[in-house]
């Protein structure tokens, strides 16, 4: 999937939670390596933080939402639900 960049900081904010959101539903529907897709969302959302203002909101939306997807995935990877092995 090609990504394109908006010169909107607020669009881009906008585009960067929607894709974090859309992995998140997917991961609680038990999609198969929605684990995956949400860790890469997060990822880009932390990456394109960079290129935003300092005081840009989706950096203090990034701190409340991460530890909640850090935990989602933590559990599913526990539960197997991946079809990954459960690690003890």
């Amino acid at each position: 999937m090609t990504r394109r960049k908006s010169s909107n900081p607020i669009r881009r904010s906008n585009r960067l939670q929607d894709e974090v959101y859309r992995e998140m539903y997917l991961l609680e529907s038990k999609r198969p390596g929605a684990e995956i897709g949400l860790a890469l969302a997060l990822l880009h959302a932390w990456n394109e933080t960079n290129s935003l203002p300092q005081d840009d909101e989706i950096r203090l939306w990034l701190r409340q939402i991460c530890p909640l997807c850090v935990k989602m995935i933590e559990e599913s990877l526990e539960k197997g639900c991946a079809g990954w092995p459960v690690t003890q």
